[in-house]
């Protein structure tokens, strides 16, 4: 279902050539802490599984959710006119 509504969200997103730095509105801001709990959450569930990664759902799910969660707050933040923070080399 996530990678679904990933790719659904997706579509309308333009193409990512530089890396987007975390912001925009409370709402916005509030998902991409979200997206790095659920990465903080990965990482400790990787530890914890190190031995069994291939098929833990755990790990594939917090994945997903993270990336779920990226995109979402872009859609969310075009969808709203908020200008994305692009980091700048």
């Amino acid at each position: 279902m996530l990678d679904n509504r990933i790719e659904e969200l997706n579509e309308s997103l333009e193409s990512l050539e530089e890396f987007i730095l975390p912001g925009g509105d409370s709402f916005s801001s509030n998902l991409h802490l979200a997206r790095a709990i659920a990465r903080r959450s990965e990482r400790s569930i990787v530890d914890l599984y190190i031995k069994d990664l291939n098929n833990n759902n755990i790990v594939k799910y917090l994945n997903r959710l993270s990336d779920y969660l990226f995109v979402l707050s872009r859609f969310y933040n075009k969808n709203n006119h908020i200008d994305e923070n692009m980091w700048k080399k």
